[in-house]
């Protein structure tokens, strides 16, 4: 057992910090990088997909409380996650925090874990930037086969001259006192789309860091420019007409519906839980730690810099996209798109539009990139095969996890429900939070001498009320979603007990 539990040493990771050479990451990231990364990464299907869903399901306008409850968590975690990124610059995020802090075991469970957030991350947004670029493609006329648009078993109807999934239009067909049943169906087979866009950036990933952060940095701008647009004009819309803003936002707090997580406080906790893939991103920054310049100073930088302008452009997202639309009807596939047409803004749809692909395609590189740095570390810790973590001789990347990584997600994008890989996602990172939070707390009490170029505030109260947040939240969701975790967790250890732990380079460091 205790072998199990054994840490890896900190001077072995600050060592490993500081290779060089062909066989090593390069150190081509600077603050604006990190920070771009981290927005990169939570500027995504949370805004421009969960909002609506959350607003509409589960706590109406008072999504905005959700919103902040969610953030306030992150807060939590992202100043451990600062402390550790600065004192421990290396690739691996989490996986790496809790081999130095909790021992092997408990890294590997992170690590396994890690990938639920990453790649099954990944793929949810690659299902909500499918489903963007059909209803595009359908604006102008072009109707992709449904067999190709969904995941299997995905129930499609022709419905206005073109197919739309029963789940999102039935309500649209109740109300207009249409029977789905005399319509055309289909069933989908595939998400090709989906598939594509992973395809697409695994390429950028591996022909290099540097490469896939400038693309990063671009795309960042042009998502931003549109959130601060649509809140302008939602604005200035709202300004000039308040008593559509009085109407949408009365009652705040819908009242609840007699079951626990449909609005009433129970709905905005369980809004928080949901909503919480929104802020999914920041940690991301820190598996780059051994691709950045001045690690102990530009990773706290980069990770608190991200979530503190993501958390202020939420916020105001969720306020005027609640005002402009009533929450009943933000239950869409695009409810910021709904939102800029509630305005009379006809431009700003196709600003919307455009900003939406932008903020889904980099989340879906930051996280794809963090995927494959956790394999990275893991194969160079034995836990995994040594071909995990072989570099490119000329882009100097992890090419072969890339590879495998991209072609894992895209199978999960194009076969798995986008609800399932979200629900699965949120609790695989908070799962990950509450570790990193557990971590800091236990090293300043069993290495209080290390330095650390950042320090988190108030240890333990700022760890334990991560903890106790991230594991509230946790509990909010679905009783499946734990099971799935379970089922997830148990499928990992079977991997570590036949692999893992026969060719760990530290347990057989320290094998006689």
């Amino acid at each position: 057992m205790s072998r199990l539990l054994a840490t890896k040493p900190l001077d072995m990771l600050i060592q490993e910090a500081a290779e060089g050479g062909e066989h090593s990451l390069r150190r081509a990231l600077g603050p604006i990088n990190l920070v771009t990364l981290g927005i990169g990464a939570i500027i995504g299907a949370g805004i421009f997909v969960l909002t609506g869903t959350v607003a509409s399901q589960s706590a109406g306008p008072a999504v905005i409380i959700s919103y902040i409850l969610a953030g306030t968590g992150c807060v939590f975690a992202g100043l451990c996650y600062a402390e550790f990124a600065s004192m421990i610059p290396i690739a691996g995020s989490a996986y790496t925090y809790g081999y130095a802090t909790l021992g092997e075991f408990f890294a590997w469970i992170i690590g396994w874990d890690l990938i639920i957030e990453y790649a099954f991350g990944a793929a949810t947004v690659a299902a909500g930037w499918s489903g963007n670029l059909v209803a595009l493609l359908q604006s102008f006329g072009i109707n992709l086969p449904p067999q190709l648009i969904g995941t299997p078993g995905t129930v499609f109807v022709y419905f206005q001259n073109h197919w739309s999934p029963l789940a999102v239009i039935g309500m649209q067909l109740g109300r207009a006192g249409i029977n789905p049943d005399t319509l055309p169906h289909a069933r989908g087979i595939l998400d090709l789309p989906a598939y594509i866009v992973i395809a697409i950036i695994t390429t950028i990933l591996v022909m290099g860091v540097r490469e896939s952060a400038n693309f990063n940095s671009i795309i960042v701008m042009v998502k931003v420019a549109t959130v601060l647009t649509f809140i302008g004009v939602a604005a200035l819309f709202l300004f000039r007409h308040p008593d559509i803003a009085s109407t949408n936002w009365h009652p705040f707090v819908p009242p609840n519906t007699g079951k626990f997580g449909e609005f009433g406080w129970s709905g905005v906790a369980r809004g928080a839980g949901v909503i919480f893939f929104a802020y999914i991103g920041f940690d991301a920054v820190s598996t780059a730690a051994q691709e950045a310049k001045n690690p102990q100073r530009d990773m706290p930088f980069g990770i608190l810099g991200s979530l503190a302008i993501c958390t202020i452009l939420y916020i105001g997202l969720a306020w005027m996209l609640t005002g402009v639309v009533k929450y009943p009807q933000l239950n869409t596939a695009a409810p910021v798109a709904l939102g800029i047409q509630a305005t009379g803004v006809r431009w700003g749809g196709i600003v919307v539009m455009l900003g939406t692909f932008a903020g889904l395609t980099t989340t879906m590189l930051v996280m794809l990139m963090g995927q494959s740095r956790v394999f990275y570390s893991m194969s160079r810790d034995g836990l995994l095969p040594a071909w995990a973590g072989r570099i490119h001789p000329r882009f100097r990347t992890p090419w072969i996890s890339s590879i495998l990584v991209g072609f894992c997600v895209a199978l999960f994008a194009s076969l798995l429900p986008i609800n399932v890989l979200g629900q699965l996602t949120s609790i695989g990172t908070l799962l990950a939070f509450v570790i990193v939070c557990a971590g800091v707390w236990m090293l300043r009490v069993r290495r209080p001498d290390l330095p650390r170029p950042f320090k988190t505030p108030w240890v333990p109260l700022v760890p334990i009320l991560g903890i106790v947040i991230c594991l509230f939240l946790m509990l909010t969701l679905p009783g499946e979603t734990w099971l799935r975790l379970f089922i997830w967790l148990a499928i990992g250890l079977v991997i570590y007990f036949t692999f893992g732990i026969k060719n760990s380079r530290l347990r057989n460091s320290k094998l006689p």
